[in-house]
């Protein structure tokens, strides 16, 4: 697959609340770590058969009705990619932004108003 599906995120008004409700649900290892532009998130790392992710609050004007599920798709150059996505009609809601032992991430809203994910790990 060119473009796997890396990370998933599922953000609310109440991080706290969210992170305990998943936990309890599925069992999720989610560790809690402070993260740039997050009041709150927890970090689940990848399982066996599946991939990570992470819980929190949501960014204030970040969402439509302050709930959010996004996904992240990894790609070469995500300012590129970001550039394509707005070109065809998408919104930047996170411009490129390093993240110590991650990588590059960056977001936007497709012409429909999802909000989809861009990530270059840090290990490529």
């Amino acid at each position: 697959m060119g473009h796997p599906v890396v990370h998933f995120e599922i953000l609310g008004p109440d991080g706290p609340a969210l992170i305990a409700f998943y936990r309890e649900l599925f069992g999720w290892d989610l560790r809690e770590v402070p993260m740039a532009g997050y009041d709150t998130y927890a970090y689940l790392p990848q399982p066996d058969g599946g991939i990570g992710g992470g819980v929190g609050t949501v960014e204030p004007g970040d969402a439509a009705e302050g709930h959010l599920v996004t996904l992240y798709v990894e790609v070469a150059d995500p300012g590129a990619t970001l550039d394509q996505a707005v070109q065809a009609g998408a919104q930047v809601t996170l411009p490129v932004t390093e993240i110590a032992g991650v990588g590059a991430i960056a977001r936007f809203r497709d012409p429909q108003g999802n909000i989809v994910g861009l990530v270059h790990s840090a290990s490529d």
